[in-house]
C-alpha cells in the first residue's frame, strides 16, 4: 500500500475547488499535479481563482508563490476557508479535525 503525503491531500482540496476544479482536474494524477498545464490555465484566471492555484503550487512545491496577506485579502470567504482547510491538511490533521478548524 502506498502512502500519499498529507500534501497531496491539501493541494488536491485546493485545485478541486468548485470556481476551478473544471480547469485543474484533468491534470490532477494519482500521487503528482502537471503543474505546467496547471500553472498555463491559471494565466487566464480571475485573481481570486489565480491565488488559490498558487497557494496550492506553493503547498506542493514551497517556492514562496503566494504571500499571506494575498490569502487573507484576495480570497473570498469559500476560498479562504477552503485553503485554512487545506493548510490543516498539509499538516497532517484527520479531516474531520480540519473540518473543526475551518468553523472555529
Amino acid at each position: 500500500m502506498t502512502t500519499i503525503a498529507p500534501e497531496y491531500g491539501a493541494v488536491r482540496h485546493i485545485l478541486t475547488s468548485p470556481s476551478i476544479k473544471a480547469r485543474t482536474a484533468p491534470h490532477i494524477a494519482e500521487d503528482d499535479f502537471n503543474w505546467t498545464a496547471i500553472l498555463a490555465e491559471a494565466g487566464s484566471m480571475s485573481g481570486g481563482e489565480q491565488i488559490l492555484v498558487r497557494t496550492a503550487y506553493d503547498l506542493w512545491e514551497a517556492e514562496g508563490k503566494v504571500g499571506i496577506l494575498e490569502i487573507a485579502r484576495g480570497l473570498d470567504q469559500r476560498s479562504f476557508e477552503r485553503v485554512v482547510h487545506a493548510i490543516a491538511l498539509a499538516r497532517g490533521e484527520s479531516p474531520a479535525r480540519a473540518n473543526l478548524l475551518q468553523v472555529a
